[in-house]
């Protein structure tokens, strides 16, 4: 789709703050929400309503709905991000703060890196990729030892480890992309992922027993509040937000959501949640975010990261 050559400075900035302040808020509607209602669930709950209303949207547009091959690959990379990432997000926000939560989910673009140095073979590790992978695993070092003396406790083991797999999980479902046969409409693939990945998380909420742990009458309004956030700002606007700037802005200036919205989040877990923020998690997150920029800004051939960002286009 060809950019607006030049559009209107108020309608980047707009949709750069929906961008970082929509998706940089979810991590605390996502732990409201766990608090109440059973992880899988809720994450099922989000996607099958934002999935079908994006779906049934672009097919009224016009859109043509995958082919059953297409429906294959889609499949298969909802069950990588969103039964296993977003999944395990949802549940390790039990037991992990929402701020924490996001930085160690802003890993993403290292576990990137890797694949495209393991299972691609498009990058190789380069000086700048070896200080911004040491960097980040650093900063995951300081948010989960319990050797390191930095005052505040590390963060719970369980949800330190779902919180490395699940980004693990986006960055091996980044590459199966590339390689699957997929919708040529973005919008269709990002609609249809979403219903699958519900649908999928459905299916993982029943064979879990979470069903039976929940009681709509007995959720709070919040909880119903925290849904609807990430069903409508968190998922729609945001997104829709997103492919606007892919189609104005340069993927490198859209990916800087990418270290902006921890930011968002830790400031949020902290003024709104009373999260705690101490040494260790300043240091973590210094960290990880020092890894995430060196990694987003390196020039190559062909960068994974670029890719995904071009994926919505």
């Amino acid at each position: 789709m060809p950019a607006e050559p030049h559009p209107a400075a108020w309608k980047t900035l707009s949709a750069f703050a929906i961008v970082y302040l929509f998706w940089g808020a979810t991590f605390l509607a996502i732990r409201i929400g766990v608090h109440e209602v059973p992880p899988f669930l809720f994450a099922a709950l989000r996607f099958l309503a934002a999935g079908l209303i994006l779906y049934l949207w672009t097919v009224l547009r016009g859109e043509r709905s995958p082919t059953g091959r297409q429906w294959l690959s889609i499949v298969a990379i909802a069950v990588l991000i969103f039964v296993f990432d977003y999944g395990l997000l949802f549940w390790a926000e039990q037991r992990v703060p929402s701020g924490v939560a996001a930085i160690m989910l802003a890993t993403i673009p290292a576990f990137m890196a890797l694949s495209e140095i393991v299972l691609l073979r498009t990058q190789r590790l380069s000086v700048r990729l070896s200080a911004a992978l040491l960097v980040g695993l650093t900063g995951v070092a300081v948010l989960v030892s319990r050797s390191l003396v930095l005052g505040g406790a590390p963060i719970d083991t369980l949800g330190a480890i779902a919180l490395i797999v699940a980004p693990m999980s986006w960055s091996i479902a980044g590459a199966l992309t590339l390689k699957l046969p997929m919708p040529p409409s973005k919008t269709m693939t990002s609609g249809a992922q979403m219903l699958a990945g519900g649908v999928l998380l459905s299916i993982t909420a029943v064979a879990l027993g979470e069903f039976h742990d929940f009681h709509p009458s007995a959720v709070s309004a919040a909880a119903w509040l925290s849904l609807l956030y990430l069903i409508v700002p968190g998922s729609i606007i945001a997104f829709t937000a997103y492919i606007w700037l892919i189609h104005h802005q340069s993927p490198t200036k859209v990916g800087t959501y990418a270290y902006v919205n921890p930011v968002i989040a830790i400031l949020l877990g902290y003024f709104v949640a009373g999260e705690p923020l101490g040494l260790r998690t300043i240091l973590g997150s210094v960290c990880v975010l020092i890894s995430v920029v060196l990694i987003t800004t390196t020039r190559t051939k062909k960068s994974l990261v670029a890719v995904i960002a071009e994926e919505a286009d």
